[in-house]
């Protein structure tokens, strides 16, 4: 029995997130699960590195599952793509070592959220980027996001419930926001992210940058774990998943037992 890297992108428009679901099969995982299933001929579980929301997008997911085939990885990849919706893909599959883990072994993941706030969208990107309806004053929101880095107890830019009991805090090392081509992009670079984590600190970025919130805001927030003193949530669409970061020993082991495969590009 092997242990498989696989390294997805995904358009989550029309699915409930990653994770499956018992009342539906429509999720990323549920519907890999189900291509290797069918494949090797019994139930596969696979494991994300993390559990985009319902809406969220990932231009580089990684997964991770043990199984058995005398396929090679290529073959395997194939199959994927051939049966997987074309809203799916897998970008590439190879052999890891016997105690990799997707998400276990993840260090860090990178998120880009997208805002049009030129006033005039893009008919093309409108699953991707999230329109505003006024122009955002991006230094101001940049003197924000530095409030925001760091290591932090994020409770209050989460929307965990009262009875998570695991550590809410977090290490953000960088919120990079630039301007390209009339978007806003907002890049968030962090050891990890809680439920909705990104697009409440979106939100209360944007509403710091329309100048109906002032950076004083961000402090209470951390001081009180209040989650109503944060903004509003983003809408999903706009958030994708980027990156997924782990241990360079850990890549090498997975680059010494695939020598003719490479990492796709990011």
């Amino acid at each position: 029995m092997k242990t498989y890297c696989f390294t997805l992108s995904y358009d989550g428009s029309r699915y409930r997130g990653w994770q499956r679901q018992g009342n539906t099969d429509s999720t990323i995982q549920a519907k890999l699960e189900q291509i290797l299933s069918r494949m090797l001929g019994h139930r596969v579980e696979v494991h994300g590195a993390g559990r985009t929301d319902a809406g969220v997008h990932a231009a580089r997911q990684t997964a991770s599952s043990r199984f058995e085939t005398d396929l090679t990885p290529e073959e395997i990849q194939h199959y994927c793509n051939r049966y997987l919706p074309d809203d799916i893909v897998v970008l590439s599959c190879r052999v890891a070592g016997d105690r990799f883990h997707a998400r276990l072994n993840a260090k860090g993941k990178q998120y880009r959220y997208c805002i049009n706030d030129s006033g005039t969208p893009n008919v093309f990107r409108r699953r991707y980027v999230c329109v505003w309806p006024q122009p955002l004053d991006e230094e101001r929101m940049r003197r924000a996001a530095a409030l925001m880095v760091g290591t932090h107890d994020f409770r209050g830019f989460s929307s965990v419930s009262r009875r998570f009991k695991k550590s809410t805090v977090r290490t953000i090392h960088s919120i990079d926001i630039a301007r390209t081509d009339g978007e806003l992009q907002l890049v968030f670079h962090g050891t990890g992210f809680l439920y909705n984590m990104v697009r409440i600190l979106t939100g209360t970025l944007v509403e710091i940058g329309q100048g109906t919130r002032d950076l004083d805001s961000i402090r209470a927030v951390f001081e009180t774990g209040d989650r109503q003193l944060a903004g509003i949530t983003m809408p999903p669409h706009g958030l994708i998943l980027e990156n997924v970061d782990y241990d360079s020993s850990v890549m090498a082991e997975i680059d010494a037992r695939n020598p003719h495969t490479q990492e796709p590009a990011q």
